[in-house]
């Protein structure tokens, strides 16, 4: 019976024991949760959080988010050149690369959202970013601007703009989207399994498009002209060509005697986003991709660009590849306050396409007829060719096989150019601060640095239509010796503008560097 005794008591230490431990010790992230236990403890990571519907005593969430975000980017813009006199390597010019600017942009914007809870880990995203400031500008770098008849010569006897350079501060919503997300996968619901997110967000324009405008135009120059006022003076001439891109322009609704500056992109975009999370104690790993589409609206001055010659007419593709950590040092379950810090680097390929580049404003406000005055869409059969019958018309008589149709598309430069592919790398850290059931609080900040890349990337004739020498144009090669009969090798790109794009004249972006800030609050009901 002794022995049976010591037993039970021994039994019954360790049991107080277990009671006083569990009493002292604090629950851990990975517990089950108790149905007493407050359900703001059940959200993973902000970036995998779903507005949910439907779950238990909480029929219904709704979230919303007012905050405040400031970016800069600077950038050193280069210029090929073939140039190779004495003189040019003083300032920092160089015999491959000449200093043209040093481009600056400061924005603000207002980041206003809505999540709404549709069923359980399903809910309705509306956000629509208000940009309060946009503000871009040029100056001399190293010298550059005691060169700029060198930098920025265009055709002989053109300069293409002046330094420094301004444009009009921009303002306005930059657009209105609306998505999906849902949580496939929910840790909280199924300790087994990670949480898994999937959304999908269409965004769409309400605001004007962007248009090239120049602060600082000389007198009886407009700002934001029409693509087709050759002088930006407001002289009708071709504004109501028929033939035009796009057709028919007026001077309606002019600002400072011209066109809006616009905001937004004159895009229709479609995001797909993915993101994947665990999470370990006081630790939640994750990562994901996002990929951003656009599509060009015809009613912004991307409907310029969509020609049949044009190598590159549609935005470029943004890949994103995310990884981070979401870290929870602190956390109080019974009064519904936590603190996490949130470590994340974003990866980002940028697809070769045609976009509003760091001179969008200074080249597509230009005064240089070289840029100013139309291209034509097609080419024709040039009609001497007939003035020798029984002779073939191939180039070998020294009478080109096509000339301009002049009955074709006149083709405006807009401002926007090719720009090639390039990387984007950010580094991000967000502190959240959850003081209570119903609101939370973001402070976070980024670092990024952007590759180098060429900003004025056209070429100058489209491989993809060969073969007929009655509409290649300049797009042909000789078969054989000199003065041997052509091949058609394409057609021309009616967007190429030879001062900007032809190699040794092509404008490059550099030394791409960004920071961003951002406050926010969350109420949640």
């Amino acid at each position: 019976m002794s022995h049976l005794k010591r037993l039970a008591v021994d039994a019954w230490t360790l049991a107080l024991a277990a009671a006083v431990i569990a009493r002292v010790t604090p629950a851990l992230a990975d517990e089950p949760r108790k149905v007493s236990e407050p359900q703001v403890m059940r959200e993973p990571a902000e970036i995998v959080q779903v507005a949910d519907a439907f779950d238990d005593d909480d029929p219904f969430d709704l979230q919303l988010s007012l905050g405040y975000q400031t970016s800069w980017e600077s950038s050193q813009i280069h210029r090929e050149t073939s140039i190779n006199q004495a003189g040019l390597t003083q300032g920092g010019f160089t015999a491959s690369n000449l200093n043209v600017a040093e481009y600056k942009h400061t924005t603000s914007r207002l980041l206003t959202r809505a999540d709404i809870g549709v069923y359980k880990d399903i809910a309705l995203v509306l956000r629509m970013p208000i940009i309060l400031s946009d503000d871009r500008q040029l100056n001399g770098t190293a010298g550059s601007d005691g060169q700029q008849s060198i930098a920025l010569q265009g055709a002989p006897g053109e300069q293409l703009f002046s330094l420094p350079f301004k444009s009009p501060t921009r303002s306005g919503i930059e657009y209105l989207a609306v998505g999906v997300d849902a949580a496939i996968m929910n840790q909280q619901r199924d300790a087994t399994k990670p949480t898994w997110l999937f959304g999908i967000e269409g965004r769409f324009n309400v605001s004007e498009a962007m248009h090239a405008c120049n602060a600082n135009s000389k007198a009886g120059q407009f700002q934001c002209a029409n693509v087709s006022d050759i002088n930006r003076n407001g002289v009708a001439g071709d504004v109501t060509d028929p033939n035009s891109t796009p057709p028919n322009q007026s001077l309606e609704g002019n600002f400072a005697g011209g066109r809006k500056p616009g905001v937004s992109r004159g895009t229709t975009g479609l995001e797909i986003h993915t993101y994947l999370s665990r999470r370990v104690k006081y630790i939640e790993p994750y990562g994901g991709f996002r990929a951003l589409l656009e599509f060009q609206n015809d009613s912004s001055d991307y409907g310029a660009v969509d020609l049949k010659g044009s190598l590159v007419n549609h935005p470029p593709f943004r890949g994103d590849m995310i990884v981070g950590m979401n870290v929870i040092p602190w956390e109080v379950r019974d009064q519904f306050q936590r603190l996490t810090l949130d470590f994340r680097f974003t990866g980002t390929y940028v697809s070769e396409g045609r976009d509003y580049s760091e001179l969008f404003d200074a080249l597509g406000s230009s005064d240089a007829p070289s840029l100013r005055n139309p291209n034509f869409a097609e080419y024709q059969h040039n009609p001497q060719c007939d003035l020798t019958p029984g002779v073939p018309c191939n180039g070998a008589n020294g009478v080109s096989p096509s000339v301009v149709n002049p009955g074709s598309q006149k083709v405006y430069f807009t401002g926007l150019t090719d720009v090639q592919q390039h990387g984007v790398y950010t580094l991000s850290t967000e502190v959240t601060v959850q003081a209570g059931e119903y609101i939370k609080f973001h402070l976070g900040g980024g670092y990024t640095l952007t590759q180098g890349h060429f900003i004025t990337f056209d070429q100058a004739c489209n491989p993809n239509f060969s073969g007929d020498l009655s509409k290649s144009g300049p797009c042909h090669a000789q078969t054989g010796a000199t003065n041997s009969a052509y091949t058609g090798s394409g057609i021309p790109n009616p967007n190429f503008r030879r001062t900007i794009n032809d190699p040794g004249l092509r404008f490059k972006v550099d030394d791409g560097r960004g920071l961003d800030g951002w406050l926010s609050a969350t109420v949640m009901f």
